[in-house]
């Protein structure tokens, strides 16, 4: 009788809280995979009804240390879209210098900390900077110019709170930005050197069918900040409006985490990997130069590349940012009063690991009726059990060490919410003979 294998990946924390992963095998097909989200729900969207508009910003922050930009730019899209206020070219440059920093700081800290040791065959880091201290510290120094950026427009690095509906608490002054400029330039000249490196790691060969799904910037630029619809292969942009249309979310008996999906059920990917496809011509002239001295396809199908990708738009988010500090000029004033009514409104921006969709229903006192928000990781769930599914056949030839790494470096292609990120993952693997049939 075909063997039976169950691969169980215990401690799942680089998602958004704690998970575990289920693989089971009859032969050579897979009978159940399964991605469990296990923490408890943490209730962000029933925090936010009755509170005031004003209010959103600092409390949507707090869902991610990492990405609280994000957050914070998908809510006031959506906000003023339900209070009819378009902010100005120059506000909406500010968010995207912002969210600039954002992309340089997450990404280092993926790509050179906890995504490079999986490369390099090291369990974590710290192991790895005993012998690539020089690599660690470039990741480092690449981190903080994404951290001073961050820090400058937002009061604080981690959880900024100058974003407000209408604009800022407060803007910059034009020397404040020049004077981080000679680091953001050193930083520029570090990512593009990384983005060689990124492409000479050994990166395990595997080649899958995608959907990929990206925010369309409604500017022409590379999406970052904002933007008016959604892009699927094969399909119409869907409006950010009629999201909801077009994208489900559903429970699932093993997690506590909702997983979204295209209506017809098809799991879809969004990050790195989605907006490289879809808008490749629209990356900065450093990064595209960048990204064709390696050779890099505009479409990859293997999610052990994400890495050479997001190394790209770490390029990218440099070189804008220091265009946009060079065309910039003080916003004054930096923020407007928006008269609340009743309304609903739709906002969506690229985090670091894919498109964060919000949705805000107010009242005309000023408060939040009700809200939605549809994180990139959940977005993602899906299509990470289906990815590990379609790993399973070389799992089955692989000894116990080697398969467990590889499914830990598949996860982290993705780079899930590392809020928690403090273990490893374990796979256990249990080999009995599956029954005889009856007679």
């Amino acid at each position: 009788m075909p063997e039976e294998r169950i691969y169980k990946v215990e401690l799942l924390t680089r998602v958004e809280g704690e998970g575990s992963f289920v693989l089971r095998t009859v032969g050579d097909t897979v009978v159940d995979a399964r991605l469990s989200i296990f923490e408890a729900p943490r209730f962000f969207e029933a925090f936010l009804r009755g509170r005031t508009i004003d209010e959103v910003p600092d409390i949507v922050a707090r869902i991610c240390g990492i990405c609280p930009i994000a957050y914070q730019m998908s809510a006031v899209w959506a906000l003023e879209s339900a209070l009819g206020y378009a902010a100005p070219a120059a506000i909406r440059d500010l968010r995207r210098l912002m969210y600039c920093g954002e992309w340089i700081e997450s990404h280092a800290l993926h790509v050179f900390l906890l995504h490079a040791p999986d490369f390099l065959g090291y369990p974590s880091a710290v192991e790895m900077a005993a012998d690539h201290r020089a690599l660690v510290e470039r990741g480092l120094a690449i981190k903080r110019a994404g951290n001073r950026i961050i820090e400058l427009l937002g009061g604080r690095a981690i959880h900024p709170v100058s974003v407000r509906v209408g604009g800022f608490s407060r803007a910059p002054t034009r020397r404040e930005l020049l004077a981080l400029r000679p680091e953001l330039c050193a930083g520029l000249a570090e990512a593009e050197q990384a983005v060689a490196w990124t492409a000479s790691l050994p990166c395990p060969a595997l080649e899958l069918d995608y959907t990929f799904v990206a925010l369309r910037d409604d500017r022409g630029r590379y999406p970052l900040e904002g933007g008016d619809a959604l892009v699927i292969d094969g399909r119409a942009p869907v409006p950010l409006a009629e999201f909801e249309a077009c994208f489900i979310e559903s429970q699932v008996e093993h997690s506590n985490a909702l997983q979204c999906r295209l209506a017809d059920g098809t799991p879809y990917l969004t990050g790195p990997l989605a907006r490289l496809h879809h808008f490749a011509d629209r990356l900065h002239p450093r990064a595209q130069v960048a990204a064709e001295a390696v050779g890099l396809a505009t479409t990859i199908r293997n999610p052990y590349r994400s890495i050479v990708v997001r190394a790209v738009e770490i390029v990218h988010a440099f070189a804008e940012a220091i265009d946009l500090i060079d065309a910039y000029a003080t916003i004054e004033p930096p923020c407007v009063d928006l008269a609340p009514r009743d309304a609903v409104g739709f906002g969506c921006s690229e985090a670091p690991r894919g498109a964060c969709w919000h949705r805000y229903e107010v009242r005309a006192d000023g408060t939040v009726a009700a809200a939605k928000i549809v994180p990139p990781t959940s977005q993602n769930q899906a299509r990470i059990e289906r990815d590990l599914i379609g790993l399973a056949p070389e799992l089955l030839a692989l000894p116990h060490a080697e398969a467990t790494h590889r499914c830990e470096q598949l996860i982290r292609s993705y780079d899930p919410c590392i809020s928690c990120a403090t273990h490893f993952l374990r796979l256990d693997i249990q080999r009995t003979e599956a029954p005889a049939c009856d007679r």
